[in-house]
């Protein structure tokens, strides 16, 4: 699919020609797009395909003048999904007077440019369009990183009465999630570092300073991930113990209980027996033997309690 939007005094709103200043947003291209794309602005081909591979590292290239950013962007998946959040490569293209953008599946973060969230996006300023996708990227990562907190902080609530293994599986889908962001983050990183030396974008001052920020928000998300990943795989291994604990004392209740009953169990099969025994003619033998059973239930309870079994 290819949409093309330009900024203009009404915000940015989709045209139908690819005109200069304009954004071209191609999500998951057929062959014969990417071929329409390459033929229009002689474009390398890999700069299109490169970014559909899920497992693309961030990187940059240029080619007679094009350049390709490819950043890793985080994007949260459906509830019924195994893993949370996963992240997924974005390709920037600068070519001639437009702006591409190339991404497999829809993005969380291009779409905040065209549902108007970003402030002071011109499509026109290539550079700046570019360096602010970067930017709104890291600020995606941090708002993702918040909310496995806060999930991560439910399911400690829930693990203190657990017996099962659901909140841990729960657990280790987050750290998953965390494994993807630290890896990314940190190919980002290196990207953004490289960025700075190469001079591949002339900057102004106030890219340099959205830069800056970039690479601030960049760090921070990268320090914050990699503080959730060991929190979480702390969690994890004392969680382990804890519901195993829970589970020897559900056992250890159950036992007492059975010892409990075992008590009048054992008198009551003793005069179930067919034999003489005591109390056998007393009319008030019935009575005895429930006040012996219900005694020796009693002496027991006092025992395990006395003991701390229970």
């Amino acid at each position: 699919m290819i949409a093309a939007y330009i900024t203009s005094h009404e915000g940015l709103v989709p045209v139908e020609e690819w005109v200069d200043g304009c954004w071209i947003k191609v999500v998951n291209p057929t062959e014969k797009e990417i071929a329409l794309l390459v033929e229009r602005f002689g474009v390398f081909i890999e700069f299109f395909t490169d970014p559909l591979d899920v497992d693309e590292r961030a990187r940059f290239e240029v080619d007679k003048g094009n350049i390709l950013i490819l950043i890793r962007s985080p994007r949260r998946e459906p509830e019924e999904a195994v893993i949370p959040y996963i992240t997924l490569p974005i390709g920037i293209i600068l070519t001639g007077n437009v702006i591409i953008t190339v991404t497999l599946t829809e993005v969380d973060v291009l779409d905040e440019f065209i549902s108007g969230w970003v402030r002071n996006s011109d499509t026109k300023i290539r550079t700046r369009f570019a360096l602010q996708i970067c930017y709104r990227t890291a600020l995606r990562f941090l708002r993702y990183l918040k909310d496995i907190n806060r999930m991560s902080n439910l399911i400690e609530m829930n693990l203190y009465r657990s017996t099962t293994n659901d909140q841990l599986l729960d657990l280790l889908s987050l750290h998953k999630s965390l494994v993807f962001f630290i890896t990314s983050l940190r190919s980002n990183s290196l990207m953004v570092e490289k960025i700075s030396y190469s001079n591949i974008l002339e900057m102004t001052d106030d890219e340099l300073d959205l830069y800056e920020e970039m690479v601030i928000e960049n760090k921070q998300a990268l320090e914050m991930a990699n503080i959730y990943q060991s929190i979480i795989v702390g969690m994890s291994d004392a969680f382990a113990s804890i519901i195993n604990n829970n589970v020897n004392v559900v056992m250890k209740l159950l036992t007492s209980i059975t010892i409990l009953i075992a008590l009048p169990t054992l008198i009551a099969s003793i005069y179930g027996m067919n034999v003489v025994l005591p109390l056998q003619e007393n009319p008030f033998a019935f009575l005895f033997i429930m006040f012996g059973a219900l005694a020796a239930s009693a002496l027991g309870l006092f025992i395990l309690v006395r003991w701390k079994v229970l």
